[in-house]
């Protein structure tokens, strides 16, 4: 989506938290063979605590990415309104795993609808508190998910998002 925003995008920071397995996942099995079969190159930034955003930002001010991507982890999340400050001050396109990002001022974000993940939530709290065993209830992975984009930031940056993009959306705020 990044590359749809930007064509000519061609490295991309990701920053995440080694102690997320599937942000790890998704950065080293995922990301390189999208990113080459986009003529991309991902940078990842591992972040492990609160005080390695300065250090990071700082060696990204140096050399500047083409944009910024964010995959999940509590410690990005905690961090979001610092990360997004960066990349509008930085002037990155940038997406994230959640639409609080894009409502902090993020570009955008695609991941799972947490609404509807709440409600399998409440599904499943109530099949135990019914007295099923939580050992024979099914894993789930999402199966609903959510693109949110940000227009104010869109021009903020000086980008145009596509009108397929748009029309994708779950939601666009202007």
């Amino acid at each position: 989506m990044l590359k749809e925003v930007v064509p000519k995008i061609s490295r991309v920071a990701v920053l995440y938290d080694p102690d997320a397995a599937a942000a790890v996942r998704e950065v080293k099995e995922i990301l390189p063979a999208t990113a080459h079969a986009l003529g991309c190159t991902v940078r990842p930034w591992e972040v492990r605590s609160t005080d390695d955003f300065d250090k990071i930002f700082g060696a990204l001010s140096k050399e500047p990415p083409d944009g910024l991507y964010v995959p999940g982890g509590a410690l990005m999340f905690a961090n979001r309104k610092r990360i997004v400050d960066f990349a509008l001050k930085s002037r990155l396109t940038s997406m994230y795993f959640r639409r609080q990002f894009v409502d902090a001022g993020g570009l955008m974000s695609y991941g799972a609808d947490e609404a509807n993940s709440y409600g399998r939530v409440a599904y499943f709290v109530d099949r135990i508190l019914k007295g099923t065993k939580p050992a024979d209830l099914p894993v789930e992975q999402p199966t609903k998910f959510e693109l949110v984009i940000n227009l104010k930031t869109a021009k903020a940056l000086g980008v145009d998002v596509p009108d397929r993009l748009l029309a994708l959306a779950d939601e666009v705020i202007e």
